[in-house]
């Protein structure tokens, strides 16, 4: 049995299975791994534009970061891992993701059961007054756009720096660690909490680790029960393909 055929009756027998998702699901949709060699912090150091201090201080000098930031991530589109994500779903073999991307593609591809743990960018919201306000309220130009309440600069839903994760993310995404049968890590090498939980928690229960990355990580030779080396591009379709043998 290969390692598709396995990987599939590890999601054929799982009762409950979740999926944790990183940088290199969306690389294939035009989104540069921040820390890669064409990556934003190569342009723009983090601790000078990617900290909440910083934001406090000078949002303007932020927003140049953020415009380019917004930039890429409206343009991109769904790539097929995402899609074949959003199909596990669709199939009743996928019940959720975790997701440290910001991008929202997973959602744009059709995935209904989506944790952030880092924020979305498509949406705004004031760090002063609490308004929130979703991508139709604006027209982001040259300007950074200003809070309708309190005339504040408002600052995309992301965590940065100095920032904490959500509480509600990191409790519903513990909750479906100590309930899954099996995780599919995805295009991250899972090792900054709290993403580098989930698979241990999985693997702590007796449940199944499905790795899927370019290059083996600390999990290949750890935890890891199935590796499937490739792009997230490749390896997601091809184990959808491979559940679609026996329907």
């Amino acid at each position: 049995m290969d390692n598709y055929a396995k990987a599939a009756k590890i999601l054929r027998d799982s009762s409950l299975t979740i999926a944790l998702t990183g940088a290199g699901v969306s690389v294939e949709s035009g989104i540069p791994d921040f820390r890669s060699p064409t990556g934003l912090w190569e342009k723009y150091n983090p601790a000078e534009y990617a900290h909440i201090d910083a934001f406090r201080r000078d949002p303007r000098k932020i927003w140049n970061m953020i415009f380019e930031l917004m930039g890429m991530t409206n343009s991109a589109q769904p790539n097929p891992a995402h899609l074949a994500l959003a199909e596990l779903e669709d199939m009743g073999l996928l019940h959720s993701i975790i997701t440290q991307n910001i991008d929202n593609l997973h959602q744009r591809a059709g995935s209904k059961n989506v944790i952030e743990f880092h924020g979305n960018a498509e949406y705004l919201h004031c760090i002063y007054c609490g308004a929130q306000y979703s991508p139709e309220e604006f027209v982001v130009g040259t300007e950074p756009p200003v809070c309708k309440s309190c005339n504040e600069i408002l600052k995309p839903s992301v965590i940065f720096f100095g920032e904490t994760i959500p509480y509600d993310a990191l409790l519903e995404s513990q909750k479906l660690a100590n309930t899954a049968d099996a995780v599919l890590v995805v295009g991250t090498s899972a090792v900054v909490y709290p993403a580098s939980s989930i698979p241990h928690i999985v693997k702590s229960r007796g449940g199944s680790v499905i790795e899927m990355n370019l290059e083996q990580t600390v999990l290949t030779s750890s935890i890891t029960d199935v590796y499937l080396q490739g792009s997230a591009g490749e390896t997601l379709p091809g184990l959808v393909d491979q559940l679609k043998k026996r329907e």
